[in-house]
């Protein structure tokens, strides 16, 4: 049977620098569930919600595999570099904030007066900075400003027009309601006003990503364009640092997709670090308390990614599945779309 490495030899071995598979091997996973997906660098989510095999075309599923995969091996890369964890998590959530099918950026929903409404945050598990905007409308890149508010400012929130002319003032480029314009969000906009049986779910949601360095530094973030046809003005979870994201190196790093006013009212993501600090739970038991259990009370759905700071992963969710995707420190990606693929762990 294999043994565990002690803390301290684990810390050493990963301070001083690493190759892909010894990085692996040095990840301490002791007291880890046997359910963990453990060595674990990189995790991205595109939403909660139900995806049956069978139900997507196979152009339809290699373009979500595709957009998971480039936001993976896009962080993975500033990983390997040994840049900022704060790095790796923006750049993988701009990756999918940029890609149409997933409810961000370029592919975001309109709310109920036919506008994109944008919202995204940012936490730093080093030192608990923050950052996060949320009912920006002209602003490509949400969770870029989300950190230029926490790097560039005093403060943790900004919203609506504020957020916007903070963007330009420090020089981030004016974006048009047009270039958020999809066919498909279109469409599903008017099937939310006019029902019609048997209308097709909808599918690529909220993105996020969390990530953890040779350092046990932990960073995630998170940005949405919220509901189709929402009241103007709704504000989710993911712009909420507590409740759709959050940061902690003493825990673990999270964001959050479902029901954002439920995850605000049980405060999820901070609730999982605070599980994990306080009572000593392990991140799958943590995660799946607050994502099955507290949730759910509330009649309310949803899911978490959550990667704790010695690699061990958890995707916990109440709805069937998670669109999300990980990649563990030797380099080997894994996508996973449908409800089969992804383990209630």
């Amino acid at each position: 049977m294999r043994r565990s490495l002690p803390v301290s030899v684990g810390l050493a071995a990963l301070v001083i620098g690493l190759s892909g598979s010894q990085f692996a091997a040095a990840m301490p996973v002791r007291g880890a569930p046997a359910s963990d997906l453990r060595g674990v660098v990189l995790a991205v989510h595109g939403g909660a919600g139900s995806v049956p095999r069978g139900s997507l075309t196979p152009e339809e599923e290699k373009a979500y595999r595709d957009g998971l995969t480039k936001a993976l091996r896009t962080g993975y890369a500033l990983i390997k570099q040994n840049k900022p964890v704060l790095d790796a998590v923006e750049a993988a959530v701009n990756v999918l904030e940029d890609d149409p099918n997933f409810n961000a950026g370029k592919g975001a929903v309109f709310n109920a007066d036919a506008e994109q409404e944008l919202d995204a945050s940012i936490m730093n598990g080093r030192d608990l900075r923050s950052g996060a905007v949320a009912g920006v409308h002209h602003t490509k890149n949400p969770i870029s400003l989300a950190r230029l508010v926490m790097e560039k400012s005093p403060h943790v929130f900004m919203a609506g027009k504020g957020a916007d002319d903070f963007a330009l003032r420090n020089g981030v480029p004016y974006t048009t309601q047009d270039y958020f314009w999809t066919q498909r969000r279109w469409d599903q906009l008017m099937d939310a006003k006019h029902p019609k049986p048997g209308a097709k779910a909808e599918t690529g949601g909220t993105v996020g990503a969390i990530a953890l360095d040779r350092s046990h530094n932990v960073a995630a973030a998170t940005s949405t364009g919220g509901l189709t046809n929402k009241q103007p003005g709704r504000v989710g979870d993911s712009p909420v640092i507590g409740a759709g994201t959050y940061a902690d190196n003493r825990t673990v790093a999270i964001s959050s997709t479902g029901t954002g006013e439920a995850f605000i009212r049980t405060v999820a993501a901070h609730d999982i670090s605070a599980l994990m600090q306080y009572a000593h739970l392990p991140v799958t038991k943590a995660a799946a308390t607050v994502v099955n259990e507290k949730v759910p009370a509330l009649g309310a759905t949803g899911g978490v990614i959550a990667l704790d700071t010695r690699g061990n992963l958890a995707t916990p969710h109440s709805t069937k599945g998670i669109i999300n995707g990980y990649v563990t420190a030797d380099g080997k990606i894994t996508t996973r779309l449908y409800d089969d693929e992804t383990p209630t762990s």
